[in-house]
């Protein structure tokens, strides 16, 4: 960091560095279950830079979701420290963080989540509805949203008249509506088939580079490793060790 030189009549410049996107320190999550301590995670420390496209992978039962709960605010550490974009989220209450959710996090499931009654304009709308925006900028954002994800064309559809690849493309849109700071999902191709799968993982991507968007993705799909920038191992609550994903290798 350079300071520029202070003198009368001049301004005092700092450069201000970028945060991390995600910053996890000495993170541990232990449940109770009667006498039994389960430990979800176990001393976790890691950092994911803004603006990268990033696997979280490992066994069933390797602390991947609940890593994931935290980052998104979902849940709370049992110790530790949590921030993303350089605000720590690990000790705000739950109605904060409910407020900041909202703000700042797109989620995916891998079942999309969709209310069945309502067309795919309205799914996405729902977001929208906890903020300012009148009707007429909802509207324009919805719009934005679904041809970013390649369904201007499937807008007034219900769910029941889309695949389940369009369906998981209507969730995608629900989730970067509001520009959220990070997209987290959970396992967002584990109920597509391979084609589908393929095409959302590129969407992804696709959108990582566009929009600059950090994206935290748990998953168990090998074909994730040629679409991610770096690879978290998770393996019983311990971070057994990060790499590079074949994306950033190609």
């Amino acid at each position: 960091m350079q300071r520029a030189a202070h003198s009368e009549g001049a301004a005092l410049r700092l450069d201000t560095p970028t945060p991390p996107a995600v910053e996890l320190d000495q993170v541990r999550r232990i449940y109770r279950r009667d006498e039994f301590a389960v430990h979800a995670l176990d001393n976790v420390s890691l950092t994911i830079p803004p603006a990268r496209f990033v696997a979280i992978m490992g066994p069933s039962g390797s602390g991947k979701t609940t890593l994931l709960n935290l980052i998104a605010g979902i849940d709370h550490p049992s110790s530790g420290r949590v921030a993303v974009g350089g605000e720590e989220i690990s000790s705000k209450k739950d109605r904060e963080l409910a407020a900041w959710r909202a703000r700042h996090i797109g989620l995916v499931f891998q079942f999309y989540n969709l209310i069945p009654v309502l067309t795919a304009r309205e799914n996405v709308d729902l977001p929208l509805l906890l903020t300012t925006l009148n009707k007429r900028d909802r509207r324009a954002h919805v719009e934005t949203a679904l041809r970013a994800v390649g369904l201007g064309d499937r807008m007034d559809h219900y769910p029941r008249q889309l695949s389940g690849g369009q369906e998981q493309r209507v969730a995608i849109a629900r989730a970067i509506v509001t520009d959220p700071t990070i997209v987290v999902a959970d396992e967002p191709t584990g109920d597509l088939d391979a084609t589908s799968a393929e095409e959302i993982l590129n969407l992804l991507g696709e959108l990582n580079r566009r929009f600059g968007k950090t994206i935290v993705m748990v998953t168990h799909d090998s074909r994730a490793e040629h679409h991610v920038d770096e690879i978290y191992r998770l393996d019983k609550g311990i971070l057994t060790g990060v790499e590079p994903g074949r994306r950033r290798l190609a």
